[in-house]
């Protein structure tokens, strides 16, 4: 049975804008009307913000996209940004198609115009002086994720969490679109693309599965997936949320408008997630890696149930990690809500090498296995990354300093590491963690495409090769993602194989 609670306690929301939905009807069945509409953006035509004169703060994918949606929508858009336009590819595309665009510092005086409406980039923290003169205006500001919601016509898959949204969005959107008869499952949001673009796009036939940050819950009021995820929660992001508190209501909010005739899907393997399952009125599903609840998805014995039906064996999933069992078996209780077949589950999770740089299985070459985790900023990544695995590791490690040190790190090297390559600004740091941890042969290299060789020869047939840095990457690199995309590329010139995708 799925449990069912009826109470909802989440913190106050900041600001808020009521939503008039107007479907529009006697629409043509056919597949060539579908495809104009598809073409030309089928959404939900809503009136709220026509004629309404609205600040969007901060570009990037998010601000960009939701200004040229709340412009078709009718309002009337002012785009601010720090960056100045010529480094500013969005501004100047914006300011091209008749957007009133204002670059530079972004002081309280921004607000002396007077607008209806803030929409903010989820990465602007409300502490800044602009938002925090909004809040005294009590101006409403929302992000781009509550547009989407307003206008999406497709089913809404929330996932949000700490730790593993993205692998467990992945893996949702492949279940649900894998042998499907109608429409297509698309995933968006803090995976990378832009949920405002997508939300117009999709149909009633279709499937929208959003990755949803807390920064960007933080700014929702009317949010309403019909399935909502919660994969676990940490003490993350506290210089923006400033509590712990604040961040776990933030994160709640992603049930807060749900009802019974939704489904909350919740890891039970914590009293605190099990705890606040119980502030939701939808129907509380539940997933366990430590089989704490049969009721959903679960664990047992090294297999992979739901409800008691046996789904797989835990070592059949393609991606390693306790971490990725978890995932899964999120993924597993959203496919069978959904009425997936056990064998579209199963082929999925065993063909599913990972999201790219996290934990991403890059290729085999002469017995070993070579893994891009470049996405691991922090020490605790990396020893999840690293408990993953069974075979000795071969890890390549360092990065941006950011003035701690890596005894944490010392158990999980000393349990899984047979030698490490280090680099970057912590290089020295780590050797002393590596050392504590009585690890023998530490080598030390310019970046992570030059310790991809050196790994091959500390390492032999059956053994891992790990790129998992446990730091940023800005000391070297734009983003975590070049430094995963240049390790992958050192392995292809090492290996003569192509990355297996």
């Amino acid at each position: 049975m799925f449990y069912r609670r009826t109470k909802w306690c989440g913190a106050p929301s900041i600001g808020g804008v009521t939503t008039l939905i107007v479907r529009v009807n006697n629409l043509s069945n056919t597949s060539n009307a579908k495809n104009e509409w598809r073409a030309n953006g089928f959404m939900k035509q809503i009136t709220t913000y026509a004629g309404k004169k609205v600040l969007v703060l901060g570009l990037a994918k998010s601000g960009t996209n939701a200004a040229k949606l709340l412009k078709r929508l009718g309002a009337t858009v002012t785009v601010s940004d720090v960056q100045p336009l010529e480094k500013n590819q969005d501004a100047q595309e914006l300011q091209a198609a008749g957007f009133k665009v204002i670059l530079g510092e972004q002081t309280p005086d921004l607000l002396d115009a007077g607008y209806d409406l803030m929409v903010k980039n989820p990465g602007i923290p409300y502490d800044v002086p602009v938002v925090k003169r909004a809040l005294e205006l009590k101006l409403p500001i929302i992000s781009e994720m509550e547009l989407t919601g307003e206008v999406a016509e497709a089913e809404l898959v929330a996932v949000t969490g700490s730790n593993g949204k993205t692998t467990t969005t992945t893996m949702i959107q492949k279940m649900l679109d894998h042998d499907r008869l109608a429409g297509r499952a698309v995933y968006a949001g803090n995976i990378g693309v832009p949920a405002s673009k997508v939300a117009q796009e999709v149909t009633a036939d279709d499937t929208l599965v959003l990755e949803v940050s807390s920064f960007m819950l933080v700014g929702t009021t009317e949010f309403h997936p019909h399935i909502a995820v919660l994969t676990n929660i940490f003490s993350n992001h506290l210089d923006y949320h400033k509590t712990r508190a604040n961040y776990v209501a933030a994160k709640m909010k992603i049930t807060a408008n749900q009802t019974a005739d939704d489904y909350f899907v919740v890891n039970f393997d914590n009293p605190e997630w099990r705890q606040l399952s119980q502030q939701s009125a939808a129907k509380v599903v539940p997933f366990s890696r430590l089989d704490n609840s049969q009721d959903g998805a679960y664990e047992a014995d090294g297999d992979l149930y739901f409800r008691g039906e046996k789904i797989m064996a835990a070592s059949e999933i393609k991606v390693p990690g306790d971490h990725n069992v978890e995932n899964a078996l999120a993924a597993i209780a959203v496919a069978k809500i959904k009425g997936v077949s056990t064998a579209a589950i199963v082929s999925v999770l065993k063909s599913f090498g990972g999201v790219r740089h996290r934990t991403q299985y890059v290729l085999e070459a002469e017995g070993r296995q070579y893994y891009n985790d470049s996405k691991a900023t922090d020490m605790e990544a990396t020893e999840m990354a690293l408990k993953g695995f069974k075979a000795p590791v071969v890890l390549l490690a360092g990065g941006l300093d950011r003035g701690y040190t890596f005894e944490k790190l010392v158990p999980s090297l000393k349990a899984h590491v047979k030698a490490i390559v280090l680099f970057g600004q912590t290089a020295k740091l780590l050797e002393d963690a590596a050392k504590q941890a009585g690890i023998k042969t530490i080598k030390m290299v310019e970046n992570a495409e030059t310790g991809v060789p050196v790994a091959y020869q500390l390492s032999a047939p059956g053994d891992i090769i790990l790129l998992s840095p446990a730091n940023a990457s800005w000391d070297q690199y734009p983003n975590f993602e070049v430094r995963g995309d240049r390790f992958i590329k050192a392995v292809e010139n090492l290996t003569g194989k192509q990355e297996e995708k």
